[in-house]
């Protein structure tokens, strides 16, 4: 599974919302999927979320989208 999961997660305070969001910028209309009331519940529960994120794409046949890569220069 972990060879599927090459998305971006990003994981932001919200002021409103008193927690931690998470979102999957690479995947169409998912701009804050889950959260957490900590930056590790919200690792936790984005993991989790992405999981199924690609499982639910899989089951529908949907091709997922290309994950978003940068490239490190040493």
């Amino acid at each position: 599974m972990m060879n599927r999961l090459k998305y971006q997660m990003v994981i932001q305070w919200s002021e409103e919302d008193n927690c931690f969001l998470v979102g999957f910028p690479d995947f169409p209309g998912q701009q804050w999927r889950t959260h957490g009331e900590t930056y590790e519940e919200a690792v936790t529960q984005g993991i989790e979320a992405l999981e199924s994120l690609v499982m639910a794409y899989e089951t529908s046949k949907e091709p997922l989208p290309q994950p978003s890569t940068i490239c490190a220069v040493a």
